[in-house]
């Protein structure tokens, strides 16, 4: 078995073009379901700053262009033609997937919401019944190397997560942020963190908003805010000097006519807007309005610099924790090959020792004692035969080489039922 990743991130791709291939909670099944008729076992992880697609399949996943096309007939609308994929296959494709879940392969070094977001994916994988064993450790490693990445480094010491960032971007376009109001339109669990973060920093007023009223009384119920009607929107824009959005609108929330008329009533005073949306809810044209602050997803990596170069110092620590996990995935990956060649030269040796048993002992006048002297003995010459090759088909990192040399030297393939050893 071989895993394999075709993806996209923020490393690569600019936001546009990576909210085109987000899937949203309602593509997800889908998607799943058809990468399940192609492999042994598929995991799609879609989150804000990446799309990856991971394969497990006994020859690899063929041409990434066919997963970059699902993909884009997932989504619907026009695709998006020569989107910057990338694809990785076996020990690179492992470490990558390690590397995201210790945070080292994210926007903001360290930040801790990917871990979720990596048990989400195979939760995911799993309730759509396309996880596989291989699959299964895969990802299970994964959360295992981020819970160590954290626990057994200070990868995660330095607030600069996206809403630590956030609050920072607050304090420094308006200064003191005690007193201040803050509208939440919406709000995923990256809008509620960030929210939350806020009023722990010290705002006074949250005002919620969502197109549900019921809605919007339960988020402000849980950011301990007031719940506005949405009708009310341009008034609480007014009222606000922090706009957070985070809807799973497919189009923009909010427009720049609307923030121009807003702006128009404020007398000079500055509105932060912080977009941590994908796809965007507020449109880029925003940035041209006098007073108008507006960061998304992406702006908000410039905020994260400057304690990214303390999480730095931590890489190297965190990468040796990565390859120790990767050679321990790896070597269990090569074991799933083995194991079956092993299993098939056992059974071909005791078939064989059987049959000649079988053939032999019923012309010989001999008691049952030394019938079963000889059943021994002959199982012990198997035994000793097959020890060689054996402990070398086990040989960590070696033994996967001999694989097709054993089976086709003693044409395991070829081993019927009818050859197979009786159950004891």
């Amino acid at each position: 078995m071989q895993v394999s990743l075709v993806g996209i991130s923020h490393k690569t791709a600019p936001v546009a073009v990576r909210e085109h291939f987000a899937l949203g909670p309602g593509e997800l099944p889908e998607a799943l379901a058809r990468l399940g008729e192609r492999y042994a076992g598929a995991a799609v992880l879609s989150t804000c700053n990446r799309t990856e697609v991971y394969a497990v399949s006994p020859r690899g996943i063929g041409d990434p262009r066919s997963i970059v096309a699902l993909l884009n007939e997932v989504k619907g609308g026009p695709p998006v033609e020569g989107a910057p994929f990338f694809a990785l296959s076996g020990r690179e494709a492992t470490r990558h997937l390690f590397r995201v879940a210790a945070g080292v392969e994210s926007m903001v070094i360290g930040e801790s919401e990917i871990l979720g977001q990596v048990r989400a994916a195979f939760a995911a994988a799993t309730a759509a019944r396309t996880h596989s064993v291989a699959l299964s450790r895969l990802f299970h490693s994964a959360i295992r190397v981020g819970r160590r990445a954290r626990s057994q480094t200070h990868i995660g010491r330095y607030a600069v997560s996206v809403s630590s960032t956030a609050v920072a971007l607050a304090r420094s376009t308006l200064g003191d942020i005690a007193g201040r109001t803050v509208l939440v339109v919406s709000a995923g669990e990256a809008g509620k963190l960030t929210a939350r973060t806020l009023r722990e920093s010290g705002v006074a007023t949250m005002l919620v908003t969502n197109r549900s009223a019921e809605r919007a009384r339960e988020l402000a119920a849980d950011l301990g805010g007031t719940a506005v009607p949405f009708e009310r929107l341009d008034e609480s824009l007014h009222r606000a000097d922090i706009v957070i959005t985070s809807t799973a609108s497919p189009d923009f929330v909010l427009g720049r006519p609307r923030i121009e008329a807003v702006m128009a009533l404020r007398s000079n005073r500055p509105l932060l807007l912080i977009d941590i949306a994908v796809p965007r809810d507020i449109d880029p044209d925003v940035r041209d309005v006098p007073g108008a602050h507006l960061y998304d997803i992406d702006g908000l990596q410039e905020i994260a610099q400057a304690n990214v170069n303390l999480r730095r110092t931590e890489l190297s620590r965190v990468e040796a924790i990565v390859e120790e996990e990767v050679s321990r995935y790896s070597d269990w990956l090569r074991s799933l090959e083995v194991v079956p060649t092993v299993s098939s030269l056992r059974a071909r040796a005791e078939a064989v020792r059987l049959a000649e048993l079988d053939r032999t002992l019923p012309r010989m006048k001999i008691s049952t004692a030394d019938r079963r002297r000889l059943e021994a003995m002959t199982s012990a010459i198997v035994k000793k035969l097959l020890h060689a090759p054996i402990a070398r088909l086990k040989t960590p990192g070696e033994g996967e080489r001999y694989v097709e040399p054993v089976r086709a030297l003693f044409d395991l393939d070829a081993l019927s039922d009818n050859d197979a050893p009786p159950i004891p």
